[in-house]
């Protein structure tokens, strides 16, 4: 199991996911364009206070490490997105959403980069992402974190994977 810790990249701080970050993400998130390639619809502040309880909780499965942070732009005082990552054995599987008020500036390729460092830091050798082929903003992103695509697909994303020397 991982421990999770505050990360700290040039304007960002990665910080712990909390169920009280839920009210402050639900209108950083609120907007529908965020869905445009994952689907749904964005979160009202009680669905999203409900999700981070589950995975502030942690994975029911001792062997999986549920790791949540959310990221706030220091500059601003405000939160702006969260990056995860799903660990297991030596892998991680990552992803980021970052409010459209803050999309164009970068922050979500130094928040990715700055958690695929910190996983192999800690011995994560494998890193993967999963990004629908027309999200060329995620690719940037993934592309930013060190990610190369891969021929897998899953689900009509495609497989970015970054390997670590061990």
């Amino acid at each position: 199991m991982i421990s999770i810790q505050p990360i700290d990249t040039a304007r960002l701080s990665l910080l712990p996911l909390r169920v009280e970050h839920a009210e402050e993400m639900a209108v950083a998130l609120a907007d529908p364009a965020l869905h445009a390639f994952i689907g749904g619809a964005p979160a009202a502040r009680d669905a999203l206070r409900a999700r981070y309880e589950r995975l502030v909780a942690g994975s029911p499965d001792p062997a999986v490490s549920w790791c949540n942070w959310v990221l706030r732009l220091r500059g601003e005082g405000c939160l702006v997105g969260t990056v995860q990552a799903t660990v297991s054995d030596e892998q991680a599987e990552i992803a980021w959403v970052l409010g459209t008020s803050w999309q164009g500036r970068g922050l979500a390729k130094e928040a990715a980069h700055g958690l695929t460092t910190w996983l192999t830091a800690r011995s994560i050798h494998t890193v993967i992402a999963h990004i629908h082929p027309a999200h060329r903003a995620s690719a940037a992103v993934a592309r930013a974190a060190g990610l190369t695509p891969t021929d897998h697909h899953q689900d009509g994303e495609l497989r970015w994977e970054l390997t670590a020397p061990t």
